[in-house]
């Protein structure tokens, strides 16, 4: 089984966020950069996966020498080696078309993306990806079973959970459920120094879209307490001050 997973890296959750520039660029000192949850998700399935059935896995990743830190931890996390397109991930069109240009004639059996990012939440490079490479996807997947070369997927759509079967290769993206997150022992640490990471350079593209602003969201305001005999008073709130009903 040769199993590839994508990686973005984003910032931490906990991290203060702001801009400059009158909000057009983000402010990365001081944020601390993790990979993103969906794709360590990701990561974790494709060893199990590995462990049960064989074979090896390569993480990629597009993004600029900071991302290495990161890199470095997926591989110690227990991948086989590791690829850098050095390039700033512009958009998920940018991202889907530097990793199939480099994965095109690499022969994967299975290709694992993150349902979607958790700073720009756009969960469109699982679809672009497998378009470009011309082979099936299944998106927000919580659970896979393999079959020789079929894979019988579970994902979640609205109202409940979707069962479906297609032969790889193919693109999965992952959704929480799938598997549980990895912690690297100090084994796994110190083989990922001598693991091999290929940096490659981008393939020249067009911008399919600009970013003109960004714009925190509100602050959160105070919390109004209702004594709960005053329900007419809560209907009033949400029906004349908030416009919700």
């Amino acid at each position: 089984m040769k199993i590839l997973v994508c990686i973005s890296v984003v910032p931490d959750t906990t991290s203060k966020i702001s801009f400059k520039d009158n909000d057009t660029k983000f402010v990365s000192d001081g944020v601390q950069f993790i990979i993103n949850p969906y794709d360590e998700m990701a990561l974790s399935k494709s060893l199990e996966i590995t462990e049960s059935l064989g074979g090896t896995i390569t993480v990629i990743n597009v993004g600029l020498a900071d991302t290495e830190a990161n890199i470095r931890k997926a591989l110690a996390i227990g991948a086989n080696d590791a690829v850098r397109i050095n390039a700033e991930p512009k958009d998920a069109m940018f991202v889907a078309t530097q990793i199939s240009n480099v994965v095109k004639n690499e022969n994967y059996d299975l290709i694992f993306t993150g349902r979607e990012s958790i700073d720009h939440n756009g969960g469109l490079v699982c679809g672009l990806l497998a378009e470009m490479l011309n082979i099936p996807s299944v998106n927000v997947v919580s659970k896979i079973e393999i079959e020789g070369s079929k894979i019988k997927a579970t994902r979640d759509i609205d109202g409940g959970r979707e069962e479906l079967e297609c032969t790889m290769p193919c693109v999965i993206s992952a959704q929480k459920d799938l598997s549980e997150a990895r912690i690297p022992n100090m084994r796994g640490i110190m083989a990922a120094r001598t693991k091999p990471l290929k940096v490659v350079d981008a393939v020249s593209e067009n911008d399919f879209s600009e970013f003109v602003n960004f714009e925190l969201p509100p602050a959160k305001t105070g919390v109004k307490l209702i004594d709960a005999e005053n329900a007419g008073e809560l209907i009033d709130l949400l029906r004349n001050e908030k416009k919700l009903i």
